[in-house]
Order: C-alpha cells, then sequence, then structure tokens
C-alpha cells in the first residue's frame, strides 16, 4: 500500500467540508428554534396583555370567571401547537445531521474495506488464517455498526410517536378543563 500525501490532504479537506456541513445544519436548528421562541414570547405578550385588558374591564364576577376559563383551551392549543414545531425542528435538524453521519459512516468503511482488501492482498504467505480471522472481525463490526444505526433509528420513533400521543392526550384533557 502506497502513502501519497496528495490521498491524505484531500481526505482532510472532504473531512472539513463534511464537519463544516454538520455545524450549519446543527446552527440552521438552532435559529429556527431562536425563532420560533421569539415569536411564541411575542404572541404570549399580546395575549397576556389582551386578556388582562379584558379581566379588567369584567363588569361582574360571573363575567371575570368566565374570562379566566376561556384562557385555558386556547393556551392549551398555543402550547401544543409550540411542542409541535419543536419535535419538527428536532426531527428535521436530526434527520438531517443522522444522514449526513451515515454517509460519511458508510463512506470510511468503504474506504476501509479496500485498504483492508489491499493488505490482505500482500499478506505473507501462511498468513490466510490470521487474515480469514481478521476479515471475519471487520463483518463482525460493520454488522454491529448496522445494527445499532437501526436501533437508534427505531428508539428516535418511538419517541416521536410518544410524544405525539401525549401532545393528543393533552389537547383532550385541556378541551374537557375549559368545557367545565
Amino acid at each position: 500500500m502506497n502513502f501519497k500525501p496528495e490521498q491524505l490532504a484531500a481526505t482532510q479537506q472532504a473531512n472539513l467540508e463534511a464537519f463544516q456541513g454538520l455545524s450549519t445544519k446543527a446552527y440552521e436548528g438552532f435559529e429556527k428554534m431562536i425563532e420560533l421562541n421569539m415569536a411564541a414570547s411575542k404572541a404570549l405578550l399580546g395575549d397576556s396583555f389582551a386578556h388582562a385588558q379584558a379581566v379588567l374591564a369584567a363588569k361582574d364576577p360571573k363575567e371575570f370567571l368566565d374570562l379566566q376559563a376561556s384562557l385555558v383551551q386556547p393556551l392549551a392549543e398555543k402550547t401544543v401547537a409550540y411542542g409541535r414545531h419543536v419535535q419538527a425542528i428536532g426531527t428535521d435538524t436530526g434527520s438531517d445531521l443522522s444522514k449526513a453521519f451515515e454517509s460519511k459512516v458508510a463512506e470510511a468503511q468503504t474506504t476501509f474495506t479496500k485498504a483492508m482488501e489491499n493488505l490482505t492482498k500482500n499478506a505473507p504467505a501462511g498468513s490466510e488464517a490470521a487474515v480469514a480471522a481478521f476479515k471475519n472481525a471487520l463483518s463482525t463490526s460493520q454488522n454491529a455498526m448496522e445494527t445499532a444505526q437501526k436501533a437508534v433509528k427505531q428508539a428516535m420513533t418511538t419517541a416521536e410517536s410518544n410524544f405525539t400521543a401525549a401532545t393528543e392526550q393533552a389537547v383532550k384533557a385541556a378541551g374537557k378543563v375549559a368545557q367545565k
């Protein structure tokens, strides 16, 4: 196997570009979260002042209590909508990062496999058993990595499903409280 400085430089450049891409994706997710939080804060502030003005204008205790009760349902719906936005941002950002990571892992595995094949072709005579054991270990480690990636994807899918179910239950509960 011949070492070529150009290959090392090209690999380093590709890794730097991949890191830049991942950093950009993560930062975009962070920006989306900031924008969402700013919009939510602004809306909450406006809603709070509007509600306070309505409460101050209440003419009797029944109107006051009705105003207080009417606050629960919209607040619950907005909280659920906020949670869904957070989930969407997290899911999108995580998906982008996961795809990029998987691509780099697949590329690295391919490069490593080619290097090992090249190395085993040039192995000295009599080392066939060691080479076979090494190839078996390499195959086992690649299978383990694939299994781990599948498990992570499944866990993310399960977490997303659980979040959606909890959100729906919260909306139903808030609706029941508002009706009382």
